[in-house]
């Protein structure tokens, strides 16, 4: 396979974070926040991210009592009202089990309440309780997903739409509003590891956020190829297909402060907080240390580690935006402002210079 991608160009690299709400016993303190202060320091977080000048901040969906976050849209709505330039995303929404409908038409109220930064992170989901709670079958998980996602791009693209599937009622000349301030909403898929789903994101034409959650980035490179490849096939423009890395990840002043914070709230939100009850976490603090090594995709360590990944990550994928899940695991809020601070001051600046450097050669 040729080593040559499609770079972003430096000015356009986008710096993330993104959060799920998850509520977990503090390790250490076996205290457990409220649903009410975990939002409470979900908007706190993002308001930082603004402020300290990162690009993007994405909520995540879930229906479970451990994570305060079921309504991504609403979460999204009270952020908009305490941000001025950040873009607001999903992260994700979990396509299959919602209409597109009410999707498309939450997220455009959303655009127009934030002056335009609404943004859908669409995907199938890795925890499927949206399933039986809202009435749809397992078995249906693939072909759920792939109806509502065409239905989404084209509600995206019309104001009145005739139309009709096999999982919700038929539109006949049907009203789509409001309609977004900007143009049209960014749309992206999240892609796990599945070829079909990077090939089905680049025939779309949409973003591709790919989920690198540990592990070695190395074999995530084809996914990358077959997206680009899949779209410039389908006629879109090669600039119009972008990629973003996705991963867990905290930030210190060194190293070891990171891993010894970190270690202990992520093997915590391992096994407290699983898509298939009863798989214990089993990894030791000296163990962790190889999962945060320089080779690993899991964001972990002082900024210059964490520099030195998000620069190698870019020569494999030439994505143009990086996210980043910080608070996981009851992890206090002061600590995780504080890697909020660490990534936009201290490694958002250099990357993006050294990305200049290489595309100026």
């Amino acid at each position: 396979m040729s080593n040559e991608v499609n770079t972003a160009p430096a000015s356009d690299f986008e710096f993330g974070i993104y959060t799920l709400g998850d509520i977990v016993a503090d390790c250490h303190t076996g205290d457990k926040i409220s649903p009410k202060q975990r939002l409470d320091e979900v908007i706190a977080a993002a308001k930082l991210a603004d402020e300290a000048g990162l690009d993007v901040f994405g909520v995540g969906e879930h229906h479970r009592l451990d994570f305060a976050i079921s309504s991504v849209p609403v979460v999204l709505a009270a952020i908009s009202q305490v941000t001025r330039r950040i873009k607001l995303t999903s992260a994700t929404t979990v396509l299959s089990t919602i209409d597109p409908v009410r999707v498309f038409e939450d997220f455009a109220t959303l655009d127009l309440l934030s002056n335009g930064r609404a943004e859908i992170i669409a995907g199938r989901g890795a925890f499927v309780e949206s399933f039986p709670l809202f009435g749809y079958e397992l078995e249906d998980y693939h072909r759920l997903f792939a109806e509502n996602i065409n239905l989404l791009l084209e509600l995206n693209k019309h104001e009145i739409m005739n139309w009709e599937g096999s999982f919700r009622s038929s539109l006949k000349d049907s009203e789509i509003a409001p309609r977004p301030l900007q143009q049209s909403l960014p749309v992206w898929i999240g892609v796990g590891g599945s070829p079909e789903s990077a090939e089905k994101a680049g025939v779309l034409g949409t973003g591709m956020a790919i989920a690198i959650l540990s592990g070695s980035p190395e074999p995530f490179q084809e996914l990358a190829a077959t997206y680009r490849r899949a779209g410039i096939q389908a006629g879109h423009a090669p600039e119009a297909l972008k990629i973003a890395i996705t991963s867990h990840g905290y930030i210190a002043e060194t190293s070891q402060q990171a891993l010894d914070e970190y270690y202990p709230y992520y093997y915590s939100y391992r096994n407290s907080i699983s898509p298939k009850p009863g798989q214990e976490y089993k990894v030791s603090h000296d163990d962790f240390g190889q999962y945060v090594s320089p080779d690993n995709t899991m964001a972990v360590g002082s900024p210059q580690q964490i520099i030195e990944k998000i620069l190698y990550q870019h020569e494999l994928f030439g994505h143009s935006r990086f996210m980043t899940q910080l608070d996981i695991g009851g992890l206090p809020y002061a600590k995780v402002a504080k890697a909020i601070e660490l990534l936009a001051t201290e490694v958002a600046p250099v990357v993006r210079r050294e990305i200049a450097k290489k595309s100026n050669r």
